[in-house]
């Protein structure tokens, strides 16, 4: 596109320069010399001039050099015998009345042309290049083809059940008559509902790619524009457009930018949003079945969109894509595994196990930062450790080793992380331990990090105290060791996340004997200056007095069960931080075998041999060893 512009501006450039030149002095581009009327008669008396052509009053002549020139004759008498007197060739012929030649007037006309062109040039660029400058109401729905990159179902895994809905459509695109012979009608529309990176646009192209049918895809902002009118013009030419290509899929990207629930907005009806949103709603109406016109949108907020978009007779089916779990997280590692060499250690199913929660967008993550940390080692295939460093990168953020912390700080951290780790231990319904680490991650100074042993649905009020309780753990450990006064901030996340959970305990999940199974804060949540907040109903200030009292009631039992287990257990917690101060980070297992076993990391140390000699100096000296790798 800048070798177009580029060569665009070269050849305006030559053109300008081409009529300065042009106009600058014409008498030179003629080659002819004008000349005055009385030298042209001293000349004539001098023998100078050889020949004349004579056109009424204007005169044109040659030299005895070869030079040319004109002149302009007054009406002087016997100029004719005078020219005869000194042996001049003439010629004479009437005068003409020239029009002016194409060439002339497209010359006069130049200017202007080039100015139009000029300006219909920027308009296109203006407007993307679709239909020029009146091309403001096309649609820009882009018709993808088998040649740009075709995907099918076998490209898309992990969302079996969504792909089952969507195999419908694709036989209906190829055999519409197995449907219609029994009276049943197609679903005019369906709405890929799911959170981010879950693989809706991914879907949609691969339905396209299956029924191996014309796919005009356009993102829900391409249809609002500044101009009024522009967004419904645009959504007219794409439906006309579908319905000349059909039978075909119309994909709308993100169609909450512009199917919001009207009302809502600060313009009112008149809001150009609402209008766009007023015309889609009419031409989804306005299908024929026969057409083979199916429309598939995308969004990952269905609870903001209008209730008439949603209606059947418009998105007849609403196809939930949601994250995947332990089973479709291993079939969407081993399709992205398959795009990167990988040494026989690699095991899909570990790396799905330890990624609850995540999406395939997540996952594909994981698997390009490990192709890049291997080529950074300059490794020639992808191992199993390069995939454990980069969930943890994914997880818990880069390590900032080069962060400067003080002795004091390390211990205080090793500390801290090793009352979360301790408590967990001890908590029956705690999940298991994946990690601990004092390394900086992102914005922590150090973390624990655990892993359920399957993926969770709902959790249990047991679930929720252990949670709340493993939380407290790392203020509680700063508490014992280093006293009252020596708390740090460091606990500032913890307390919220516990003071979160325990408000929804009591607002939302009904689990206060005191307040009931009652939801006093609304489950919607809306933004508040970039952070999502939870809206609470309006309660009597005796009510909230109540809520007050309940949460802080299931804190502090949370607190109080986390310091018993760390006063009783507090040799495993100095033996803990210990060994995180010496090898700076410890999997699940080392901290098992280390507490339960009494086998110090990876140094074989059994019972019964002085560990606590050589915990004690590592304390001491608090100095921090090399990082032994596993």
């Amino acid at each position: 596109m800048n070798l177009k512009n580029l060569t665009m501006w070269g050849i305006i450039v030559l053109l300008v320069l081409g009529l300065f030149n042009l106009f600058q002095n014409p008498s030179t581009m003629s080659g002819s010399k004008d000349l005055p009327f009385s030298t042209f008669m001293s000349e004539i008396d001098k023998g100078n001039i050889t020949s004349v052509d004579i056109r009424g009053n204007e005169i044109q002549g040659t030299f005895a050099n070869g030079t040319k020139f004109r002149t302009y004759s007054p009406n002087y008498p016997n100029l004719v015998e005078k020219l005869n007197g000194k042996g001049v060739s003439i010629t004479a012929g009437p005068v003409e009345d020239k029009m002016p030649s194409l060439f002339g007037v497209l010359l006069s006309w130049f200017p202007m042309i080039l100015l139009i062109g000029v300006w219909i040039f920027f308009m296109r660029q203006m407007q993307g290049g679709k239909g020029g400058a009146m091309g403001f109401g096309k649609s820009k729905a882009k018709l993808l083809t088998e040649a740009q990159g075709r995907v099918t179902f076998q490209d898309v895994a992990g969302v079996d059940e969504a792909k089952e809905e969507l195999e419908e459509v694709v036989e209906f695109l190829k055999d519409p008559r197995k449907y219609q012979k029994l009276g049943g009608k197609i679903p005019k529309g369906a709405l890929l509902v799911g959170p981010p990176g879950t693989g809706k646009t991914l879907i949609a192209r691969a339905v396209a790619g299956e029924a191996n049918v014309p796919f005009f895809s356009i993102s829900g902002s391409d249809f609002v524009e500044m101009f009024v009118g522009v967004g419904a013009s645009r959504v007219r030419d794409m439906f006309e457009q579908g319905k000349k290509n059909a039978p075909c899929i119309i994909f709308i990207d993100e169609i909450d930018a512009v199917g919001r629930s009207r009302g809502a907005g600060l313009g009112g009806g008149n809001d150009e949003r609402e209008q766009t949103l007023n015309q889609l709603l009419v031409e989804m109406d306005g299908f024929e079945t026969n057409e083979g016109v199916i429309l598939i949108a995308a969004t990952n907020r269905p609870d903001v969109l209008d209730p008439a978009l949603l209606r059947p007779g418009r998105f007849d089916r609403q196809v939930v894509v949601p994250n995947p779990d332990i089973i479709g997280r291993e079939a969407i590692l081993k399709v992205h595994l398959k795009k990167i060499t990988t040494g026989p250690d690699v095991a899909a199913r570990t790396i799905a196990r330890g990624t609850p929660g995540f999406s395939g967008a997540d996952l594909a993550n994981i698997c390009n930062e490990a192709a890049l940390l291997a080529a950074r080692k300059n490794k020639r295939i992808v191992t199993m450790s390069d995939l454990e460093e980069a969930k943890d990168k994914v997880m818990m953020g880069a390590e900032r080793r080069s962060m400067v912390m003080s002795e004091d700080e390390k211990k205080l951290t090793a500390y801290h992380e090793g009352g979360h780790a301790i408590v967990a231990l001890y908590e029956s319904a705690s999940d298991p331990i994946h990690k601990a680490t004092i390394i900086p991650r992102g914005r922590a100074l150090g973390m624990v990090m655990r892993l359920p042993e399957r993926d969770q649905l709902s959790m249990s009020r047991e679930k929720m105290y252990a949670d709340i309780s493993v939380a407290m753990g790392g203020r509680i450990a700063e508490e014992i060791i280093f006293g009252h006064d020596k708390v740090t901030s460091g606990a500032s996340s913890d307390i919220e996340m516990v003071t979160k959970m325990a408000k929804n305990m009591v607002t939302r999940w009904g689990m206060s004997e005191a307040m009931g199974p009652i939801a006093y804060q609304e489950n919607e949540e809306e933004v508040f200056l970039g952070r999502s907040v939870a809206r609470t109903q309006n309660v009597s200030e005796e009510t909230a007095k109540k809520i007050d009292a309940e949460v802080r009631k299931i804190v502090d039992t949370g607190y109080g069960r986390a310091k018993k287990i760390l006063t009783e257990k507090l040799d495993d917690l100095h033996k803990l931080s210990k060994a995180l101060l010496e090898y700076e980070t410890l999997n699940g297992d080392e901290i098992r075998d280390l507490i339960f076993k009494n086998i110090y990391p990876n140094r074989g140390i059994k019972a019964g041999e002085d560990t606590n000699s050589k915990s004690d100096s590592a304390l001491g000296s608090i100095g921090l060893k090399p990082k032994l790798q596993n």
